[in-house]
């Protein structure tokens, strides 16, 4: 008598990560501009004193506020895009982007235009970093939308991570900049430039963790050997 004898498959458990810390953290971290942006509306809009270091947007109030709106829509929804239960809904990811590419494309946009013309505190030290980082954005965006439109859906994600861990700096510019304010005391301007960059790369550095970590868990398609001819 022969017994057959069957192993049960293998269960893979996996568990199951929470997935809102993540997107709970850019929210957090995107709340610090949005209330600096909050402020300034509030300034321009209730008729507060001209000063020196506001006067540039009572003179040309229409770049602050675009600027201002299209970063508030684009932090708040895009932090939601970073949630892997709505990533994987198309129609939800759809409308979203729909929204964001376009306020992503205005905050670069207007973000770049006030770098030129906007008379700055600090005058043209930063000017450079903000030129380059605030053009790194918009090429992101575009290329992300190129690569959609390929169907590249890997590029496309890797090259709007990218846009949105530069469209957040301001959030971690703050971070960084508050405790050196409190705990070394008041910046000179080549301190604030650098503390400006450093909030920039900081983001995108770990946009490329993400992205990298991203593409090794990315499955990979098993490659076919060609089977060996049999002899007749």
């Amino acid at each position: 008598m022969s017994t057959n004898t069957t192993s049960p498959p293998a269960a893979s458990v996996r568990r199951t990560r929470p997935q809102w810390p993540v997107p709970a953290g850019l929210l957090l971290l995107s709340l610090i501009p949005v209330i600096f942006g909050a402020l300034r509306l509030t300034e321009l809009t209730s008729g507060a004193a001209v000063t020196p270091q506001n006067a540039r947007f009572f003179a040309s109030p229409v770049p602050v506020v675009a600027h201002i709106v299209s970063v508030t829509v684009y932090s708040l929804l895009g932090a939601f895009q970073f949630v892997p239960s709505l990533r994987g809904r198309r129609g939800w990811h759809r409308i979203a982007g729909r929204i964001l590419i376009p306020a992503g494309l205005l905050a670069a946009l207007s973000g770049l235009w006030m770098s030129v013309f906007y008379p700055l505190p600090d005058g043209y030290a930063d000017v450079p970093l903000r030129l380059f980082f605030g053009s790194a954005m918009l090429v992101s965006i575009v290329l992300g939308l190129d690569a959609i439109r390929r169907r590249d859906f890997v590029r496309h994600g890797a090259w709007m991570t990218r846009a949105y861990a530069i469209g957040v700096g301001a959030g971690t510019q703050a971070l960084v900049g508050i405790p050196w304010l409190l705990l070394i005391g008041p910046t000179d301007v080549p301190t604030r430039v650098v503390l400006l960059g450093a909030g920039w790369v900081i983001n995108v550095a770990v946009a490329e963790y993400v992205i990298r970590r991203r593409a090794g868990k990315a499955p990979r398609r098993p490659v076919s050997k060609p089977s060996p001819a049999v002899p007749r």
